[in-house]
């Protein structure tokens, strides 16, 4: 069974697309191979995300992403992805891209985290970036049934 949450901590933040956005997520974990137990994408502010980086992984640095894999070892994906709206408003403004472009492109990169995915090397970056532009081109592409509420 697949599962994707959207939740808002600290911030009164809706997201737009919800529908479109899980069909989404379906699509790249069919074309990645996995299965989705569960994924909570809870959106925050910069402070609260600080927060979480400062306790949970000793950093203290403002980022748009953390995630936590629940079952690393698990065949289906299970876990949390903290967004920070405000670092996406700010990315997207610096990018030139619309804030729903850039949320969505964050959750992707939340979900290939999930997926095993990393961005420490440069070589990684480029497969993240590579993929995650896949992926938001995909979504462009998608169409929601019509009738279809955006739950």
């Amino acid at each position: 069974m697949f599962v994707t949450n959207f939740f808002s901590e600290d911030k009164n933040f809706v997201l737009q697309n919800k529908k479109h956005i899980r069909m989404l997520l379906e699509l790249l974990c069919k074309e990645e191979n996995k299965k989705i137990g569960f994924i909570n994408c809870i959106f925050c502010s910069d402070d609260y995300l600080l927060e979480i980086n400062k306790k949970h992984l000793n950093h203290s640095f403002l980022t748009d992403v953390i995630t936590f894999d629940y079952e690393p070892k698990s065949e289906s994906l299970e876990g949390d992805i903290y967004i920070s709206v405000d670092r996406v408003a700010s990315n997207a403004k610096d990018y030139g891209v619309s804030f729903q472009k850039e949320v969505v492109r964050v959750i992707i990169h939340g979900v290939l985290h999930l997926m095993g995915f990393l961005d420490g090397s440069k070589k990684e970056k480029q497969v993240m970036g590579s993929k995650e532009n896949k992926y938001l081109s995909l979504y462009g592409e998608l169409k929601v049934p019509r009738g279809t509420k955006n739950k």
